[in-house]
């Protein structure tokens, strides 16, 4: 099979390279990019260990081809970080509240919920909840995930009242 190019923005950076048409987004981001925080969990979008945010909507890569992807806006938990390597409020509320436990779930947890604060910067319980029950963890109950989550939209919000 013929290779397609492919180009996009991963974590601010434009990237490019070949890959045939049917490659998973996925592969691409660990195979070719090196970016190895999206993990390869069920294989068929149940898990959510993948989760990437693409063009401001979580998304699934190992359930989307990286010719689906070409010419996005990709980030992926390495680049949820400051590029100065500092962690985002949901980082370090992940590790403040103990939100991880064996860690596999993790990159995909906290990059949906980068999202999920996004387009709710306030989220009550039951929405931080609902927000992430797309993504699978084997390991906590969720009850220090979800706390790690109202955390850090507390830490943002006072970050922007502060800026204002």
């Amino acid at each position: 099979m013929s290779k397609m190019h492919v180009k996009m923005t991963v974590n601010g950076k434009a990237v490019e390279g070949l890959a045939e048409p049917r490659m998973l987004l996925v592969h691409f981001l660990r195979e070719e990019l090196n970016l190895t925080g999206p993990h390869i969990g069920c294989d068929t979008s149940h898990c959510g260990a993948c989760t990437v945010d693409l063009d401001g909507q979580s998304v699934k890569a190992c359930t989307m081809f990286v010719s689906q992807a070409n010419g996005a806006d990709i980030t992926t938990i390495e680049g949820i970080a400051a590029p100065d390597g500092t962690l985002h409020a949901l980082q370090e509320a992940f590790r403040e509240h103990h939100g991880l436990q064996c860690g596999f779930c993790t990159p995909g947890m906290i990059t949906r919920a980068y999202r999920l604060l996004q387009e709710n910067p306030n989220p009550t319980e039951d929405e931080i909840r609902m927000g992430i029950s797309g993504n699978l963890c084997r390991c906590t109950g969720y009850q220090n995930i979800v706390k790690a989550i109202s955390a850090a939209a507390d830490e943002l919000a006072g970050a922007r009242e502060a800026a204002e």
